[in-house]
């Protein structure tokens, strides 16, 4: 793979014989194949979400609850796409609602050719979930289109300030705002199955509120609102951040854990904007919903 520039960081490394950003070469490197009960109820429904979870990020968020598998170059199996095929349809065999794939972004140029091909062989019967940090390339999503039924997307700041300090992106926002742009095109307002219970196609839309940081969760809400309205996507307001995986970090603030006034309160500006979705219990706020990658 020459000239790597599939995420947004373009770092136009040769991947067949070098690391990109993310951390990979080009080889697919999976961290975990299994059922995955933790999700949104619509994704998790009762017999779980088929979840792929891919090692490497090219976001790489210094609070990231997945960093053994998304810092780390040699965690993981390495996979050919034939090997991936194989245990992508014992996955589907099992009975699971959808195949879930977990930061995908830079196995793109892999995935797409398998998904095609699962398509055309009609072992595809679930909708495809693209669960992502939101920091896309309008180019790369494109490549998806028709591919993907599900958008998963975080949408995590609204500061530049606070994307540079914490996942070194001071672009962001406006990179997230192009690529939900694209994904709503692509899928539209969202739809679920005839009997309401699971999400067939759509967008959502998932924000962690962080500790300290309320008033930017306030204005990710609001600049959403304001750019895509509210009746065509849904809103997963999350409450989960754990300082577990931040205590490392030079970031005080980011040493423990949301407020019940900070979450409310963000929870309060979705309502009063008019987003319809899903709240977190605080209960969520917990390393024992992060999957044992080892």
């Amino acid at each position: 793979m020459a000239l790597c520039t599939l995420c947004p960081r373009q770092c136009n490394t040769d991947r067949e014989s070098a690391v990109g950003y993310c951390g990979q070469q080009d080889g697919i490197r999976v961290a975990r194949i299994a059922p995955h009960f933790f999700e949104e109820p619509p994704i998790s429904g009762t017999r779980g979400s088929g979840t792929v979870f891919f090692c490497g990020c090219s976001l790489a968020c210094v609070f990231c609850q997945n960093k053994d598998i998304s810092r780390s170059r040699n965690n993981g199996e390495l996979l050919s796409d034939a090997e991936l095929y194989a245990r992508i349809l014992a996955l589907l065999e099992s009975g699971v609602h959808n195949l879930n794939l977990v930061t995908p972004t830079h196995f793109v140029h892999r995935l797409a050719p398998i998904l095609e091909r699962l398509k055309a062989s009609g072992d595809l019967r679930v909708p495809v979930v693209y669960n992502t940090s939101g920091y896309e390339r309008v180019e790369t999503l494109r490549r998806l289109d028709g591919l993907v039924d599900i958008y998963l997307p975080d949408f995590k700041y609204f500061s530049s300030e606070l994307s540079a300090r914490y996942s070194s992106a001071p672009d962001y926002k406006d990179v997230a705002t192009a690529a939900l742009a694209e994904m709503l095109s692509q899928r539209g307002r969202y739809r679920y199955s005839e009997d309401g219970e699971l999400l067939e196609s759509g967008v959502v839309v998932r924000h962690l509120v962080l500790p300290s940081h309320r008033k930017d969760s306030i204005r990710v809400l609001g600049h959403i609102a304001a750019t895509f309205g509210t009746d065509d996507l849904l809103l997963s307001l999350m409450s989960q951040y754990t300082p577990d995986f931040a205590l490392d970090t030079p970031y005080p603030e980011l040493h423990r854990r949301v407020t019940s006034f900070e979450y409310s309160s963000v929870c309060k500006e979705a309502e009063l904007l008019g987003f319809d979705g899903f709240f977190q219990s605080r209960s969520s706020a917990s390393s024992e919903f992060t999957p044992d990658f080892k």
